[in-house]
């Protein structure tokens, strides 16, 4: 085993400093309630089967700074979730206090996918190029009906066909109550009148 050195604390200091400041934040697709995107899926043409990434996370606001923390869950890898272990423990055993600050853990489902983006009315420059659509279940119950549920037969393999003949992904974003909706959404056939 070899000896730490001051020059391998040099490399690793100078990795982190160019890492971005961001977080890579702005490679994701921001959609704001009121508008409608329209975007082509981009298959992984290298590997399939990882077109989209599926991972689960928990959200809360610390009671000590009172930031927004957002913590990815272990269980996006099939190990065990200790913060959803904890959650659960405080939420059937604990004291008033613990139950309450165990319920403000929220955990979500969420799904990454690369997009050539046709049209984003809040940010015109994206506009040709590709970002990350990042999605919870009802975008993904409407890709997966386009992929193998009842609309299959019509969409299919072809809403990751970037040719004229491939059909795009028609995000529409509504408000309900405080949270955005994406219900109205669908995939659009090419030569469709609606496509922006």
């Amino acid at each position: 085993m070899s000896t730490f050195t001051s020059t391998m604390f040099d490399s690793i200091k100078q990795a982190l400093n160019k890492q971005p400041k961001s977080g890579g934040i702005g490679d994701i697709l921001k959609t704001t309630p009121g508008n409608t995107y329209e975007v082509r899926l981009l298959p992984c043409v290298t590997n399939p089967d990882k077109t989209f990434f599926h991972y689960f996370s928990h959200g809360w606001t610390s009671f000590a700074t009172g930031q927004y923390v957002n913590a990815l869950s272990p269980q996006t890898w099939g190990e065990r979730d200790p913060i959803s272990e904890m959650r659960y423990q405080h939420y059937r055993s604990g004291s008033p206090e613990e139950k309450d600050k165990s319920r403000s853990i929220l955990r979500s489902e969420k799904w990454l996918v690369n997009v050539y983006v046709v049209n984003d009315p809040s940010s015109p420059e994206n506009n040709g190029t590709v970002k990350v659509l990042r999605f919870g279940k009802q975008l993904h119950s409407i890709i997966m009906d386009a992929i193998e549920g009842d609309d299959s037969d019509q969409f299919g393999p072809r809403i990751f066909d970037l040719s004229k003949n491939g059909c795009s992904f028609r995000i529409k974003v509504d408000k309900q109550g405080d949270f955005p909706s994406y219900v109205s959404s669908r995939f659009l056939m090419p030569g469709d009148p609606r496509h922006i």
